[in-house]
């Protein structure tokens, strides 16, 4: 699963917007059964309204219903901008997967794509002690 996310990853970030930071984001996720949802960055020139890539993502797996399930997410930047180096998801995108994998019970495999290596980290290391829904209880 690891190789198909990380291509739908790639393909996502192909229809970027982003003119203003020229920092194209994609970003795959991959819930149980296979199914796959991808997302890219969305810039606006108001920039605090931009979206990222794995927001876009979340929003249409929810969008079509899906609440669990959430296995493992590849995020690939640009290939040159940035020295190609694994990028993470920014704390927002921690947060908004969280949220989601919350809703499953899961703590999903965050693949952190570059160049040459690929980081491989779960979604608890990047956003120890989150916050989410058995918060609000």
């Amino acid at each position: 699963m690891e190789n198909e996310l990380i291509a739908a990853a790639r393909s996502a970030a192909q229809h970027s917007y982003s003119p203003y930071s020229e920092y194209s984001v994609g970003a795959a996720l991959g819930f149980a059964g296979g199914t796959v949802f991808t997302g890219t960055n969305i810039e606006n020139a108001s920039y605090g309204l931009a979206l990222c890539a794995e927001t876009v993502a979340v929003a249409k797996a929810m969008a079509d219903g899906v609440r669990g399930g959430l296995e493992m997410v590849a995020v690939v930047g640009p290939s040159g901008k940035g020295g190609g180096e694994p990028i993470t998801p920014c704390g927002r995108c921690r947060q908004v997967l969280n949220e989601l994998a919350a809703l499953g019970g899961t703590d999903p495999l965050i693949l952190c794509v570059g160049n040459d290596t690929t980081r491989r980290v779960r979604l608890s290391a990047l956003l120890p002690d989150a916050f989410g829904p058995a918060s609000l209880v």
